[in-house]
This record gives structure tokens, sequence and C-alpha cells, in this order.
């Protein structure tokens, strides 16, 4: 039936445009909207109405929709630039086509860079126009809790904003239950607001299920259509670390910052920033949040910032592309070295790196491309003996999963030291790559002298030299001597001295093999 225009505007989130004058648009016809300047450049094409205040649509992407006289949305879309899949119609001159009008609210699967050799087709049929049924059921894509009270479950695409609303389309675990109210937040309408009476508890993590939602399509969510949700808490130092990072990516690639939750806590990455800072002021850099939207980071979880996570997929192998997030702005990580900084919504640091590229594994010839790993959560995070170059084996870098280089603390009783492992090859495969000389004194305050000899009782490594150790702690050897050369396969002897102010000396001797893969 025939559609009368008269009121309707055009919006984005800095505001409507001017309103359509009166114009009945029937069945299958398409018009043309602009601002009135671009009337006479248009009409060429069809039929072409003018609007003030035409909203600028940027280059990278934009939210926009049509709403009718009444405010009421029409229809909106959230494009992308991504949405080309053509790295060189996205730099400009091409539109975005639509490709099945008949399916509207399904995103980025249903939009392409238009094929017309002009570049677009203002005023008719898409030139990539075909039938693109969806059949796919939405998908939950996060869960967050303002407040005890409520949740937000976030979406890939737009619900039907009928049948998603009833409370039985959902239910919370832990004796929530379901919802007394469910709103969609206009104008994408991806997003469901859900309202109940039996408080979220501190510390807690549920289960919230989306089964009787539905896209605009009829598809319907399903049962197995969950995530986890829980009342975000506000990280203290070391609750929140810095667990890899890639400064040195290859051409035509981007750096990425790899956090870790090291707590029992559910974080929020949008209340948590990063930056680095000034080498030469030692001042805080700008600070940048880990997420443009609420996003829960749960204990135990990796959570990855880059630029482009398109083309660290395409890198690395990606265990769980979720996890690998959108930073629109990342600090500087300079090649040579440079700091990483994390802070809380008060401004407090909850952990700091200052990284140098000598840290990499010393036969490494070219660090491009290659992450530095952290090997031990709970080691100090300024220990260079705690990272290391990510392995060969796991194709130089590990975004979003646990470390290839990962090694869990093993404590040594009090008073000793112990060799992890007692035999193993340094060659970066990812396997037993480096030896760690774990340590656990009786009491604090001594100074510690690492040598290795070999099993003719020559001195080959100097590890450490009159350094101040903690009451446990642990030293990294990495197979090289004095010289930063390979040593030879065979039995090496790790003699471990301390001594303190009070006169107190103690020595340990362990034994290590180093070996090689032929």
């Amino acid at each position: 039936f025939p559609i009368n225009l008269q009121g309707f505007r055009l919006g984005r989130a800095a505001g409507v445009s001017g309103a359509i004058g009166s114009y009945f648009i029937n069945p299958g016809e398409i018009v043309i909207i602009c601002t009135g300047s671009q009337i006479a450049a248009l009409s060429p094409y069809g039929t072409t109405l003018a609007v003030t205040n035409f909203p600028t649509l940027p280059n990278s992407g934009e939210q926009v929709w049509l709403q009718d006289a009444s405010g009421k949305i029409m229809h909106a879309v959230e494009y992308n630039i991504s949405w080309y899949q053509n790295a060189v119609k996205a730099e400009g001159g091409w539109s975005l086509e639509m490709i099945d009008a008949k399916n509207p609210c399904s995103g980025s699967s249903n939009w392409r860079a238009s094929n017309q050799a002009t570049g677009g087709t203002p005023g008719r049929a898409n030139s990539i126009a075909a039938a693109n049924r969806d059949q796919t059921a939405p998908q939950l894509i996060s869960a967050f809790a303002p407040d005890a009270n409520s949740l937000q479950l976030t979406f890939n695409e737009p619900l039907d904003s009928a049948g998603s609303v009833l409370s039985n389309a959902y239910s919370i675990s832990n004796g929530i239950g379901s919802p007394v109210s469910v709103s969609l937040n206009a104008p994408l309408f991806t997003m469901a607001t859900l309202q109940f009476n039996n408080p979220l508890l501190n510390g807690t993590i549920y289960t919230v299920t989306a089964a009787g939602a539905r896209d605009c399509a009829g598809n319907q969510a399903g049962s197995n259509t969950i995530a986890r949700v829980g009342l975000a808490q506000v990280p203290d130092s070391l609750d929140l670390i810095v667990n890899e990072i890639l400064f040195n990516p290859k051409p035509q690639s981007v750096d990425y910052l790899e956090i870790y939750n090291n707590s029992n806590k559910i974080l929020n990455a949008g209340n948590i920033y990063f930056t680095n800072r000034s080498s030469t002021t030692g001042n805080l850099g700008t600070l940048y949040p880990l997420s443009a939207s609420n996003r829960l980071i749960f204990p135990g979880e990796f959570y990855v910032v880059t630029e482009n996570p398109d083309l660290i997929k395409q890198q690395f192998t990606i265990k769980n592309p979720d996890a690998i997030v959108l930073a629109p702005t990342m600090p500087s990580f300079p090649d040579d070295k440079g700091s990483a900084v994390l802070l809380n919504q008060t401004g407090r640091i909850a952990d700091e790196l200052n990284y140098e590229s000598r840290w990499h594994f010393a036969l490494v010839d070219n660090e491009e491309g290659i992450s530095l790993e952290r090997i031990d959560y709970s080691n100090p995070t300024q220990t260079a003996d705690n990272w290391t170059s990510a392995a060969a084996s796991a194709g130089f870098g590990t975004p979003g999963y646990q470390n290839s280089q990962y090694r869990a603390d093993v404590t040594a009783p009090a008073g000793s030291i112990v060799l992890n492992p007692q035999m193993f090859s340094p060659d970066n495969d990812g396997f037993e790559d480096f030896c760690l000389v774990e340590f656990r004194m009786n009491e604090p305050g001594y100074v510690a002298n690492v040598t290795i000899y070999d099993a003719g009782g020559r001195p080959v490594r100097i590890l450490q030299r009159n350094t101040t150790i903690g009451a446990s702690g642990s030293f990294r050897w990495d197979g090289l001597n004095d010289k930063q050369q390979r040593v030879a396969t065979g039995s090496y002897i790790v003699l471990f001295e301390v001594f303190n102010l009070q006169g107190k000396k103690q020595a340990f001797k362990k034994g290590v093999t180093v070996a090689r893969k032929f």
C-alpha cells in the first residue's frame, strides 16, 4: 500500500534531519533522500526528496535510521566499513547495497559493496539484489548487569519488538527466574533490558537463557542461547594483569595487548583503562577504555585489544574469537622498548609492564610478528625472567588463550631451590624451552649469586650476580652462555649462593640437562 512520507526523518546519534515533505511512495518504489544542494545532481537517477540537516555519514561507520512523523522507528542500520568486504571499494567511491530488501534486519550478512561500474545504483534496484533469506536464529553476544535488579542482553541482530518482550522468553539461574518486564532498546532493537525482583549477589556468576527471543524473520533463539553474567567489581592491584603483548607486528599488521583476569572478581572492561607512560617525563599518556561498551571479563578469562581484530585473526591461531576486541584507538607500543599500563575506574594502577625487545629469546633472528608472553601469573610483572618469546609451534602468538610459554609456579620447599624442568631443549618450540631456577628462602633480605657450570666445572653463564631477592621467586636460564651462544648438550650444575647482612650464607647445587631435538 502507498505510504505518505510526510514528516518522516532520517536520524543518527547526533540528531535527526528536517522532515520530508508530502509524498506517497508506492509499493516497490524507490526514492532518493538527500540534502537540498544535491537535488540537481541526483534527480536524473530517480525521484529525489530533500531534507534539511541531512545526517553526516562517516566512512568508518554509523547508526542511521528512518522514523515516521510520530517518531516511531521504521528501519535502522548500523553500517561498518568492513561490510564492503573489498579493500579497494572500501577506500571510497562505492556505495553499500542491501542484498535482499525482504530481509532488512540481518545487518552485515545482507550488505555488500555495489557491483555497478559507476559505484552505486541510486533510484533503481540494487546491483547485488538477490534472495538472501534469514534462517539463522539470533545469537546472544553478551550480558551485563547495570545494577542488582536488571540485565542488558546484547544480540547480534535486531529482535522482533513484539515477540521478544515476553517475560517467559528469558530466565536467570540461581533462583532469579524469569524477569518481571522486558523492553527492547531502539533504534536497532539488538539490546533487551530485563527487570526482575530477586537481586543478584556479589561474587556469584549467573547464567541467563534467552530461549524465546526471536529475530525479525521469526527465528527463535532456542535453549542453547545462554550467557554468563554477574555484578562487576572494581579491580585492585594485580587483579587484572598484562599477559602478552605484540609491540613489533609484521608489516601491514597491528599491535595487540592481552590482559588476564587474575582474580575471583567479575570485571567490567568498560570501566578499565589502558595507556602507556612517557619515557622522558614518566607521565601517563591518554587513557583509553578497554571496551567502548560494558563488557564483562570473568575470572580466568583472557581479553585482547587491538585496532584490527580481523588482521589478528588472520595472522594467529584463534581459539576464542570473542576474546579479540576492537580498540578504536591504541596507545603507542614502540618496537625497542615501551610500556603498557592498566588502571581501574578510580585511576589506580592495576598492573604495569615496561618491556624491552631484548626480553625476546636471544636466538630469534627477526622479532617482527612475535609476541612477548608472560610465563607465570604469580611472578612479578616487571621481571625480565618472567617474559619470553611466544613459541614457533604456536605461530609466535597466542592471543585470547593460555600462553605457549606458560609455566605454573612450582613452589619450592622452604630453604631450597627447584629446577623446572630438570631437562630442557632451548629451541623456542613451546615445549620446555627454558629452565626456571625457583627458590624459597626461610626469610627475606638475601642477596643471590647464580652461576651455571658445565660438567667439567667451568662457569658458562653468570645468571645473577649480587641480586637482592625476596622470600621466593625464580630466575630463567635460556640455555645460552655468557656470549649468548647455545651451550652444548649435556649435564650442567646450577650453583645458587645466598647471603645476608647478618652473615648468614647458604649454597644449593642442582643438576640440569640441556637436550636437543634432532
